[in-house]
């Protein structure tokens, strides 16, 4: 079979190109060059340069033909600029699940067909399998066999289409043994350490890179005390309905006092604890809200402050998204079908129900107990077992 690689001059793809190559498949190397700023990375090196060509080095050690294909245009429109507006609006996305959805399993995956792929690898961990059933072929996205490696969240936007076509050559291994194999191969990535950066745009950090793209605006950073009346009346109406913190609890300045200044409240998202730069209080500050129209960032004392605390989240029916369209129509049926859930990369799994009906504008996920940090942007994403079924853009 012949197979494109998405080389990104990384350990874990080369190890996939070496794998599927010993496994007796015509393997194709591509370095997918999504960024040309290189104004927004850490230091004056070209970080994709270097990447290219390490990835380069191991096409040349593995003997297999590689090229570098520019998606940097696809990647600007449909990753970057999306970004940016969801930032300035409020909401935090998650680059990552977009260039998957968007680049990865997207523009990528037409580059590798038409170069006469039948499938398409790369370096993820997590796991596919196929089921067959009276309606056809199944294909299912499962975990990945290393629990602090899974990237199953990351690719919980793809289609059907998309995962038949898709191979994941290290998914069963853990990381430790990735590095066997990438010695064992000889490969000139085995001690590369892992990147740190922004989904292909380089070795940057993302907050430096939204403040090298969005505007600075000063403003104030309003402290919200753990039993404002806001805070007590939402927690009785919960003990009613925990439906009610589908939504978050809105705050206005005069709900607590300013104890700093911030740089923009478009750069925070909710849970975030580091940047604040605020000393002197008996527990460590956590954004629990932020007003972009009035640039305002609210923060509360400690990591289990009822600001932070929502038993539901919610999301717009167009926004949910089924890997698995045979488990559609028994939910449906049921509308209120238990889940795993995480709406962040590598947090636990938490028991939910998916609730809705078909003429309900609004899907909702009821946790078993509160949770922390669910911020309006970030995608919910829903498993049965190993398996993910589907996911979902949070609402608000």
């Amino acid at each position: 079979m012949r197979i494109v690689v998405g080389l990104s001059g990384g350990v874990d793809s080369s190890v996939a190109a070496a794998l599927l190559q010993e496994q007796g498949h015509e393997v194709i190397g591509l370095y997918m060059r999504n960024w040309h700023d290189e104004s927004v990375t850490i230091d004056n090196a070209c970080p994709w340069i270097d990447d290219a060509n390490d990835a380069m080095l191991v096409a040349a050690h593995l003997g297999i033909p590689f090229q570098v294909i520019d998606l940097s245009d696809a990647y600007k429109q449909r990753i970057v600029d999306v970004m940016f507006a969801e930032y300035a609006a409020g909401r935090t996305p998650n680059p990552d699940v977009l260039c998957n959805r968007e680049i990865k399993f997207d523009s990528f995956l037409s580059a590798a067909l038409d170069l006469g792929a039948e499938a398409v690898a790369t370096g993820h961990y997590c796991q596919r399998d196929v089921l067959k059933t009276p309606n056809g072929d199944v294909y299912r996205l499962l975990a990945g066999a290393d629990a602090n490696k899974d990237q199953s969240y990351f690719l919980c936007q793809l289609n059907q289409d998309q995962i038949r076509l898709a191979r994941f050559p290290i998914g069963h291994l853990q990381k430790s043994e990735v590095r066997e194999e990438a010695r064992r191969f000889g490969l000139p990535t085995a001690e590369k350490k892992d990147s740190q950066g922004l989904c292909f745009v380089g070795k940057v950090k993302l907050p430096v890179f939204l403040q090298q793209q969005l505007e600075v605006k000063p403003g104030k950073i309003i402290e919200i005390s753990k039993d404002h009346p806001k805070l007590i009346a939402r927690a009785e109406e919960r003990r009613a309905n925990p439906l009610v913190d589908v939504s978050a609890v809105v705050f206005v300045p005069e709900d607590g006092k300013a104890v700093g200044e911030h740089p923009g409240a478009h750069f925070f998202t909710i849970g975030q604890r580091k940047g604040l730069q605020v000393g002197g209080k008996e527990e460590p500050l956590f954004v629990i809200g932020r007003d972009v129209t009035h640039n305002v960032v609210y923060v509360g004392q400690g990591a289990n402050h009822p600001g932070l605390l929502r038993r539901a989240l919610r999301m717009r029916r167009e926004d949910v998204h089924w890997l698995r369209p045979d488990r559609t129509a028994a939910w449906q049926m049921k509308g209120n079908e238990v889940f795993d859930v995480r709406f962040r990369y590598r947090q636990p799994l938490r028991k939910a129900k998916l609730l809705g009906s078909p003429e309900d504008d609004f899907v909702c996920l009821l946790f078993d107990s509160a949770q922390t940090g669910i911020a309006s942007g970030q995608f919910a994403a829903w498993y049965d077992g190993d398996a993910c079924i589907g996911s979902g853009t949070i609402h608000d």
